[in-house]
């Protein structure tokens, strides 16, 4: 075991950034023995995110053992990394000397993100934390709505006179005091004189540039200005679309408040796109620290709305039972067309609301994406609509069956290509989350359009 905790490595080449079970082992028996400084020699290379990682990972009692024997060691950086599910639990086991010294090493922004979801009795011990400055950001950070800017942004901003030039703006970060500048910074913000961002300057630009040169005269061409209020959504997509680094946030009178950067903004963007996947499954905002009561509620209203519409595909087949009773073969092959449906549906349902999330679907193309997705459907409807017809008419011998499965495949493979992508739009239209609702609604439509289809015609060709 000895030769286990010596070091950390990774395992194999495409696990390079992965905590391994040989490293996470190292780490444990440190716990075991209670060996502080082992503990402390393997635990000092990882990043906070690593860490994060690891306490996510293993079961609440070595969590808690964990955290009591690292002590003083931990980062307030690992609280930002941390599963918001988990996050209470590590900070009721920190003792509060080492909470108040993690607090204090976060940024405005991060101390932010980590009490907003927090108990108030949690919070107030954070907050109490902070010094009186810190701690004054922080609740009117909170005072704005949440997820906005105003709540995502950091206070810490390192702003220049229109007035300055590159010397000025050199002397003045040599001279200012290391702690009161933020840990990492992009640009410098040049405002006038009632505190309105008016550009921004990179500090690439200020080192390479001479002392004389006017900072005005190096402002960068692209110059996005953040509402406080405006949803975070809205701000990592304009980081996205306008290739941001860094971007000033103005209050109701655009004053310069603060400044949100691109790691925050594609934070954001990454909780967007998981949000996403996780709704249109109909999972809610579910991880994986959750408990089994917390993710039934999740899941419990998406099943059950599922099974109601389970029961309204039933109730199409139910009207079709004469013709179920005496031909066998329309039970073995109608789950095929119904399937088959909901895969089409949901292809065109993704793509439908990740173009609305990126914003790509807009009024101006809707109806062209509309067309192209209908015809996609027909087009592939058709080529399977052969295969299952030739399928159709060897398995049961008869032609007549053949015409019937691929006829309703080909009408529920473009019903599945029109409502995948015509329900998003409308949800979206009315102010329903289109990844929350459309699966539910997409799939009731391709299996009653399925089923009905193909019942339907047997019905009329071979009775």
């Amino acid at each position: 075991m000895s030769d286990q905790t010596d070091q950390i490595e990774p395992e194999a080449e495409e696990d390079a950034y992965l905590l391994g079970p040989k490293a996470i082992a190292a780490i444990l028996y440190a716990v075991d023995i209670e060996d502080k400084d082992k503990l402390t020699e393997l635990m000092e290379p990882l990043h906070a995110a690593d860490i994060a990682d690891l306490l996510e990972q293993i079961n609440a009692f070595d969590r808690t053992r964990l955290i009591r024997l690292y002590d003083r060691e931990f980062d307030g950086e690992i609280l930002s990394e941390l599963d918001e599910g988990l996050r209470e639990e590590v900070i009721s086991v920190l003792t509060p000397q080492v909470l108040n010294q993690a607090v204090r090493d976060m940024d405005s922004d991060d101390v932010v993100d980590l009490v907003e979801d927090l108990e108030d009795d949690q919070q107030e011990a954070i907050l109490e934390a902070l010094e009186e400055s810190d701690r004054a950001a922080v609740e009117q950070a909170l005072s704005y709505p949440e997820y906005s800017a105003g709540r995502l942004m950091q206070r810490e901003v390192v702003m220049a006179p229109e007035h300055w030039t590159v010397g000025d703006a050199i002397d003045y970060l040599r001279a200012t005091p290391e702690d009161d500048l933020p840990a990492q910074f992009y640009h410098m913000v040049i405002v006038d004189p009632r505190l309105h961002p008016v550009g921004n300057v990179t500090l690439g630009k200020i080192m390479r540039s001479k002392r004389e040169t006017r900072l005005m005269d190096l402002r960068e061409e692209t110059f996005q200005v953040i509402p406080a209020t405006q949803d975070e959504s809205d701000v990592a997509y304009a980081f996205n679309q306008y290739h941001l680094i860094s971007a000033p946030v103005v209050d109701e009178e655009e004053r310069l408040i603060g400044m949100i950067t691109i790691d925050d903004a594609m934070v954001v963007l990454d909780e967007e796109h998981e949000e996403d996947i996780l709704r249109l499954a109909g999972v809610g905002d579910g991880s994986l620290s959750d408990r089994v009561v917390e993710t039934t509620k999740q899941r419990l209203p998406w099943l059950a709305v599922n099974l109601v519409t389970a029961i309204a595909a039933s109730l199409v087949i139910a009207q079709f039972e004469v013709a179920l009773a005496q031909i066998v073969a329309l039970a073995v092959l109608m789950p095929i067309v119904a399937s088959m449906g909901g895969n089409a549906g949901t292809q065109s349902l993704t793509v439908a609301v990740r173009a609305i999330a990126t914003k790509d679907l807009t009024g101006a193309n809707v109806w062209r994406v509309i067309r192209r997705e209908v015809l996609v459907g027909l087009v592939n409807g058709t080529i399977f609509a052969v295969v299952m017809g030739i399928v159709g008419f060897i398995w049961f011998g008869s032609p007549a069956l053949g015409y019937v499965l691929a006829a309703a495949m080909v009408i529920n493979l473009v019903v599945a290509g029109l409502a995948g992508t015509v329900i998003p739009v409308i949800l979206d239209r009315i102010g329903v989350d289109p990844a929350l609702a459309s699966g539910a609604f997409v799939t009731t439509v391709t299996d009653v359009v399925g089923f009905f289809a193909f019942l339907g015609l047997a019905v009329m060709v071979l009775l």
